[in-house]
Parts: structure tokens; sequence; C-alpha cells
């Protein structure tokens, strides 16, 4: 597990930085309203909305994202329980975690797996939000840093993890 040694050091040190200053308390709270926004609820809302008002691809992109997830959750828990990495706080008292997780280990981000999946499937049927759902997405996996939840490694899993299945539906469905 040496070869793995450079990138949990990288992935320290980067956290000291964003969660060791005086102006912690702050991001977090701007932190915890973006992060929210990757819980779940507005995904479906999301996915209906389209369905509802877009007859043309409103369906599909609605069949695409569910299938997306089904693949996508599942996956989550399996990497989870497979490499069972320990989250911030967990391994260093220096490193605050101002949210309670869901889950107890921390690769990868599901939240940013989702927001991710989500800007994929988006960003196929609808091109015009492509460019803002991806800065949405990453600024989720940047939330659960600033959190204290997720390691830098932890969020671009996710971000892979996402878009993987994202693609992967978009080439089932369509």
């Amino acid at each position: 597990m040496r070869t793995l040694e450079p990138i949990a050091k990288f992935d320290f040190v980067l956290s000291s930085f964003c969660l060791r200053h005086r102006f912690n308390q702050q991001f977090a709270s701007i932190s915890k309203a973006i992060s929210h926004t990757g819980d779940g609820h507005l995904y479906v809302m999301m996915a209906v909305l389209a369905s509802l008002l877009d007859k043309a691809h409103g369906p599909l992109f609605f069949a695409t994202a569910l299938l997306a997830f089904a693949i996508e959750l599942p996956s989550y828990v399996l990497i989870k329980k497979v490499f069972k990495r320990r989250r911030p706080g967990q391994l260093s008292s220096l490193l605050p975690a101002f949210i309670t997780p869901a889950d107890q280990y921390s690769l990868p981000s599901g939240h940013t797996a989702a927001a991710f999946v989500m800007a994929t499937v988006m960003g196929h049927f609808y091109p015009e939000l492509f460019v803002f759902s991806v800065i949405w997405a990453a600024c989720i996996g940047v939330s659960r840093i600033l959190l204290g939840v997720h390691f830098f490694s932890d969020i671009l899993f996710g971000v892979g993890l996402g878009v993987a299945c994202g693609l992967l539906s978009i080439a089932v469905l369509g």
C-alpha cells in the first residue's frame, strides 16, 4: 500500500488547509447549504419536472437518470464496503467535521457521485445546462471537503463513478 501514501499525504495536507483556518465555520455554513442540494430531493424534483414539462425529452431523461442512479447506488455501497476508508475526522483529531455523515466510510463521496450522475445525464439531454450542472456538481464535491467529511481523492472517485454511471445509462437507453 506504499503506493497510496503520496495520495493520503496530499489528501491530509489539502484537508488541513481547507479545515484549519479561522473562517472554517463560515465556509461550513455555506457548504452545508450547497451540500444539502445534493441530498437527493432536488434530483427527484428535476426529473419529475422534466418529465412533465418536456414531452419530447423529459420521459427519457427521467428513465435515464433513474437507471443511472440504480447503477450508481449499489456500486457506491459496494465500493465503500471494499475500501472502508475512514473519514478525515476519524483519521486525525486535527481535522474537524462540521456535519455528521450518513454512513461510516468516505470513499467514494456519494453526494459527489450522485451530483455528477445528474450533471452527466442533464448535459446529454439539455446541453445548454451542462456547464451550470457541472459547476453545481463540483460545488457539491468541494462542499464535502469543506465540511470535513471527505478527502479530495474521495471526491475524484465520486466524480468518476457518477460520470461512468451516467454515461452507461445514456449508452443503454439513448
